[in-house]
């Protein structure tokens, strides 16, 4: 028997602690929510239980050899995750446009599972302009993984009941924080290998990172 996932609505602007506490805990717990960021619906889990990671990648019929990008709350906590020292070009980007949707490649720490950054050894951070993911980031204590709520190759969602339709009974929670504000991925820049390079054009235009950093 397939079970229908469990809706759980939280306000987007000012997310209830008491159901911002039970997500952050079903997280703790292992478990994988379906959740509102500032672009589309994400996967979230913690990506230091490996359980949860493996559990993304089977949710989603994602390719194992692809990293999976993460959400934080703070620069502090992307110093966390990264090897020291970060570049820069981190710092410009992350004071220039975040919170918002520029995801950033930086070599990783040794304490972040291999399994996260599919033994790339780089890993992908965003801190998203969305109360609800950074209320649950808070509570939890751990960042979370960000991965589109979406079957491999199919369109994102952008609600719940769009990622009810499409995962079914493959999830048990999502949480409903209403429709996405935007429906444009992040821009993704890579900076793991000296320098910088746009791997992907999102909602951050190519032609803003080029003014904040110069050159390419």
């Amino acid at each position: 028997m397939s079970v229908r996932a469990e809706i759980l609505k939280i306000n987007s602007n000012t997310p209830e602690s008491s159901l911002v506490a039970y997500a952050a805990e079903q997280i703790k717990s292992g478990h994988v929510l379906g959740m509102p960021t500032d672009t589309f619906y994400g996967l979230a889990a913690d990506p230091f239980n490996l359980r949860a990671v493996e559990r993304v990648y089977e949710i989603k019929s994602r390719s194992r050899h692809k990293p999976l990008s993460l959400l934080i709350e703070s620069e502090d906590q992307a110093e966390m995750l990264a090897r020291d020292p970060l570049p820069d070009e981190f710092y410009e980007l992350a004071r220039k446009f975040w919170p918002g949707p520029l995801t950033i490649i930086v070599p990783a720490a040794s304490r972040l599972p291999l399994k996260v950054t599919a033994n790339t050894g780089n890993v992908a951070l965003r801190i998203p302009s969305a109360n609800i993911p950074l209320s649950v980031i808070r509570a939890a204590g751990v960042p979370i993984t960000a991965t589109s709520a979406n079957l491999s190759g199919a369109s994102e969602c952008t609600t719940a009941a769009a990622v009810r339709d499409q995962l079914q009974e493959r999830i048990s929670i999502i949480v409903d924080g209403g429709p996405s504000p935007r429906d444009v991925s992040s821009t993704i820049v890579d900076l793991s290998e000296g320098g910088w390079r746009v791997l992907r054009e999102g909602a951050v235009p190519r032609q803003a990172i080029a003014d904040t950093l110069g050159g390419e």
